[in-house]
């Protein structure tokens, strides 16, 4: 397999018969099968062949591999001036790959052993076994919790008994109004999560909770943003789709806008959701571990079959959708979706005040409803789980607004 990215056999034979050698060809596999080409694989065993090199004059072996040795290579090789950007990355998954294989000791586990990384490990604890609060939560509180305790105490040692009403005010008040409402109501329960503990835990004298402003997030309080049938296909026509990635691209865009998927049910489409002789989509709930059967559109069905008949890498990965460079992986996750309809809205130069992938969800529901749709079958479109769900559109239905508006009283007052 050697053979596939280095053409020079003495070269191939060099890398065999060194010190990582034994470990090269399994390497190389691993690369291919992530859909490197060869120049760039050639590249990354150029990188490999030096660190052998330079093993063999320290007399290291594979054992000795460490990210401490690649931090000496690297050192090395920058005052050399022989370093390369791309160096940093290679060494990093030859590493991941000789440590899968056992040839060398596990990753260091680095612990955070100040006052407040203890502090935050007890807290998580208490989420997790007392609150029973799911991971995804504990990330969101968790960073809330870091920058208030960090920007009240900075480096030095964390005095909790000196916490007051002040300083949560002050914290609220200072970042409340560079997030969204439903971002900010976040940070103040995290924060009133925090204060309980503390309390409980005997950390503070007086339960602060209270002292929490509340963040004013009225509900239906905004009209959902959204573009005009024209402006989707508008957005739809900057897609190339003479190239492989410009048809990928058209696929997901055409599934956002026709079915009304959310980013995060593009993201985790198998190849096996698709059932083309019945004509269907099964869809993975984003939002619970439910799955949904929606009818697959014509011209949805038409761009799925083009990429991934034609396009698609091969990858023993179900998902969809692929990165179109190696390495070959699924999306990362809903902000790449995000990102390629942000994207499309600059070329069709289209500035909507929303630019993620709900924008086209918003304006399927909006085409929907100005079509004669009811609430309860755009709900069903969308599967909303509860009708409240979808009372929001009714704001855009501005027809029906008009038959429940009373007239202007005449001049002179109401009569």
């Amino acid at each position: 397999m050697l053979e596939y990215f280095v053409a020079n056999r003495a070269a191939v034979e060099r890398l065999r018969s060194g010190v990582i050698g034994a470990h090269l060809e399994s390497f190389v596999e691993h690369l291919a099968s992530l859909g490197y080409a060869p120049a760039t694989g050639s590249a990354q065993l150029d990188t490999l062949g030096r660190l052998d090199r330079w093993m063999a004059r320290h007399r290291l072996g594979v054992a000795d591999l460490s990210e401490a040795v690649i931090a000496r290579f690297r050192r090395g090789r920058a005052r050399g001036a022989g370093g390369h950007r791309s160096d940093a990355p290679t060494l990093r998954r030859f590493l991941a790959h000789v440590r899968r294989h056992g040839a060398t000791g596990p990753a260091p586990h680095r612990r955070d052993e100040s006052p407040l990384g203890l502090l935050v490990r007890q807290y998580e604890h208490y989420l997790t076994v007392e609150r029973g609060l799911a991971p995804a939560t504990l990330t969101n509180y968790g960073g809330f919790v870091r920058q208030f305790l960090t920007e009240r105490f900075g480096a030095s040692r964390m005095q909790l008994g000196e916490l007051d009403a002040s300083d949560i005010s002050r914290f609220v008040l200072r970042h409340a109004h560079t997030m969204s409402p439903g971002r900010a109501k976040l940070m103040v329960t995290a924060l009133r999560s925090l204060l309980r503990f503390l309390f409980a835990r005997g950390a503070i004298a007086r339960d602060l909770a209270a002292c929490v402003p509340a963040v004013a997030n009225w509900r239906l309080a905004t009209v959902p943003k959204y573009l005009r049938p024209e402006e989707v296909d508008r957005l739809l026509r900057t897609c190339d789709r003479t190239t492989a990635v410009g048809r990928r691209n058209y696929a997901v865009l055409l599934l956002l806008a026709r079915l009304g998927l959310r980013a995060g049910e593009v993201v985790t489409l198998e190849l096996d959701d698709i059932h083309w002789r019945a004509g269907e989509l099964a869809v993975r709930s984003s939002k619970g571990h439910h799955h949904d059967r929606l009818p697959l559109p014509v011209d949805v069905g038409e761009a799925l079959a083009a990429y991934v008949h034609t396009d698609r890498p091969r990858h023993p990965l179900r998902r969809v959708f692929l990165c179109a460079r190696a390495p070959r992986r699924g999306f990362a996750g809903p902000s790449t979706v995000d990102t390629i309809v942000r994207r499309a809205l600059d070329r069709a130069a289209l500035r909507p005040p929303l630019k993620g992938a709900h924008l086209l969800r918003h304006s399927l529901a909006t085409r929907l409803l100005r079509e004669g749709a009811s609430l309860t079958e755009i709900g069903q479109v969308l599967r909303h789980r509860a009708v409240a769900t979808t009372e929001i559109y009714a704001k855009v239905d501005l027809a029906g607004l008009r038959a429940l508006a009373r007239p202007w009283p005449a001049s002179g007052g109401a009569r």
